[in-house]
């Protein structure tokens, strides 16, 4: 595993989105508190040298509240490589990427979502689903009307270029993970983690996460089919399949409920023969949609020696992004694209 000074750090930094408008994305946004921090662009032969897509690139970088963590860049590419992951009926798909908000309330998102789908918006919602801890993770089912029932109603809402979910928590609190913006249209945080998708039986496929990047392991266990309650939509479930999840964290982070921070990378792999479509060259920069992933590092010439050793693909030199950064960017051994930046 990688030094503290080498390794990434703290939470996840920023999901990467491909627009084809900049200012209209920066309006939509808005309802979930973001706000602009920083414009800047690139040439087609310094975005080909930076990120592997060889067309001009202008972006602007979103804040949320004083979050550094969770955080949105909007990409827009003069020719964009495809039209991205698509709205599907749930995130199953190889080279699935989401972004997961806490909400105040998920009807209200609703309520716009049954409006926008009225108004002829493209967009899937898969309507607010119970998932109550104990019973996710198989301890005694709750009682109604007698026991408190402690968890989270959580819906899907995917659009064309943004795939989210949004939860509400009900008898219990977790200040640290994720912070609501109240005077928000939709009252919710900035994302409090993100997801990506595969279908491998290797179950060592994952270490790159912890053993090369050095982020901290925080969960890796099998959820059955039984106990995936919300998860049998929200992934696409056939009846009796289960899946693998494995969690990367803020190394702050702690396992009680206010110890816990935002920020996680949540990895869900299906079994290798699993019927899922295969959407990975629709997940990278380049793409329209949620198509990559930020963290930041301390060091990131001594990650590039890392990365250079570990035998990444499309691993670029240590080069100014858009906003003056230095960073680079490759492909992980799950083939997912990744941007690294120094801090």
């Amino acid at each position: 595993m990688s030094s503290a000074t080498e390794g990434c750090f703290g939470g996840l930094h920023e999901v990467c989105v491909g627009v084809p408008d900049l200012d209209v994305a920066v309006a939509e946004l808005a309802a979930y508190g973001c706000y602009p921090l920083a414009r800047g662009s690139l040439t087609a032969a310094e975005a080909l040298a930076r990120y592997g897509v060889p067309t001009a690139l202008q972006s602007v970088r979103l804040g949320h509240q004083q979050a550094d963590h969770g955080l949105i860049r909007l990409m827009q590419w003069e020719t964009p490589l495809n039209a991205g992951l698509g709205l599907g009926p749930n995130l199953r798909a190889v080279g699935s990427r989401w972004g997961v908000r806490v909400t105040r309330s998920v009807f209200n998102i609703v309520n716009h979502a049954e409006r926008a789908r009225e108004a002829g918006m493209p967009l899937s919602l898969i309507h607010p689903l119970l998932a109550v801890i104990g019973e996710v993770s198989g301890q005694r089912v709750a009682r109604p009307f007698r026991d408190p029932i402690v968890g989270v109603r959580e819906m899907v809402l995917l659009q064309p270029y943004y795939r989210q979910v949004f939860f509400e928590r009900f008898g219990y609190e977790s200040p640290a993970y994720g912070q609501i913006d109240p005077a928000s249209l939709l009252a919710t945080s900035q994302h409090t983690h993100v997801g990506l998708m595969i279908a491998d039986d290797d179950p060592h496929v994952l270490d790159f996460y912890d053993q090369v990047l050095g982020l901290r392991r925080t969960l890796d266990e099998h959820t059955p089919y039984d106990n995936a309650t919300g998860s049998r939509l929200i992934f696409g479930l056939e009846p009796g399949e289960g899946f693998h999840m494995v969690d990367f964290d803020d190394p702050r982070t702690g396992s009680g409920l206010h110890e816990r921070r935002s920020g996680k990378l949540k990895c869900v792999r299906f079994a290798g023969n699993a019927r899922i479509d295969r959407l990975l060259e629709h997940s990278r920069l380049g793409c329209l949609g949620y198509s990559g992933y930020c963290w930041r590092a301390h060091d990131i010439e001594a990650m590039h020696r890392r990365l250079a050793g570990a035998g990444v693909r499309a691993l670029t030199d240590v080069l100014p992004d858009e906003f003056g950064r230095r960073g680079l960017s490759f492909f992980a051994p799950d083939g997912y694209h990744w941007v690294l930046v120094q801090h």
